[in-house]
């Protein structure tokens, strides 16, 4: 179990890009930090190696948000080591190839839904069942990643990662009225073109270079910027701030 004064925090798909991030400032902000990956376990233990050096308490647990009995496991885990939970990054999320509409095979979209869409709301409802004050929990906070392709639609590209995000804005505002009153916040940062190596999955890896130009600030953001934001939401500075979808895409 980890020091009482430590708060501990779940971030699914911790291991790389914007969920290393999220892991890295979250312990630097006196978090314990429970990091999730799928396979890469090397890159989990570098992650959670790199806060230990630090001073800082982070463990890698291992369970793909796309199986609902890997999601429970990955709650038991946290339960066993820390004891509690007080917050929760659902950052875990697939894109894919770039493709139109009727191109996509129902295998994809199973697999796109299944993994961005009830993944977030599976491990969104085992963190509500240990925070709320509903079920003898002392509250929490959830923060949910989105993407600024909810607003765009994704055309010509991938629209079902624009709709599986579009689904998780409308989840967050809901679960976030849902359980104001239990003493968890739920807000959703919606990030740009960050330049992580998600895009080379859609099969376009420098996408984040040649797209800078056609940005309003001409240039991709980070993943610690979106990690500052995530951050903040996590933090007592947005205790008023609930059902919020903030954007970090540079003005797109």
């Amino acid at each position: 179990m980890t020091d009482d004064d430590a708060p501990v925090l779940l971030v699914t798909g911790g291991s790389r890009g914007i969920g290393a991030a999220i892991c890295l400032a979250a312990a630097q902000h006196g978090w314990a930090v429970a990091v999730n990956y799928t396979s890469n376990r090397e890159a989990a233990e570098a992650v959670v190696g790199t806060i230990l050096d630090a001073g800082g308490e982070a463990i890698a647990v291992a369970g793909d948000v796309g199986k609902p009995d890997d999601i429970k496991s990955i709650f038991a885990k946290v339960d066993a080591h820390f004891g509690r939970i007080d917050g929760l990054v659902n950052n875990a999320g697939v894109v894919d190839v770039i493709q139109r509409l009727d191109e996509m095979t129902p295998e994809r979209l199973d697999r796109m839904f299944r993994i961005n869409i009830s993944g977030t709301m599976l491990a969104a409802a085992e963190a509500v069942r240990r925070m709320s004050t509903r079920h003898g929990g002392k509250g929490g906070v959830i923060v949910n990643l989105s993407s600024i392709a909810a607003t765009l639609g994704g055309a010509a590209q991938y629209v079902d990662y624009a709709a599986s995000k579009g689904a998780i804005d409308t989840f967050t505002v809901g679960l976030a009225r849902e359980v104001a009153a239990e003493g968890i916040r739920v807000n959703a940062v919606r990030p740009g073109i960050i330049d992580t190596d998600i895009h080379a999955a859609a099969g376009l890896p420098d996408r984040a270079r040649d797209i800078a130009p056609q940005l309003p600030m001409k240039r991709a953001g980070t993943p610690d910027e979106v990690a500052d934001a995530v951050l903040y939401l996590l933090s007592p500075h947005a205790s008023y701030i609930t059902g919020a979808l903030l954007d970090v895409s540079g003005g797109r």
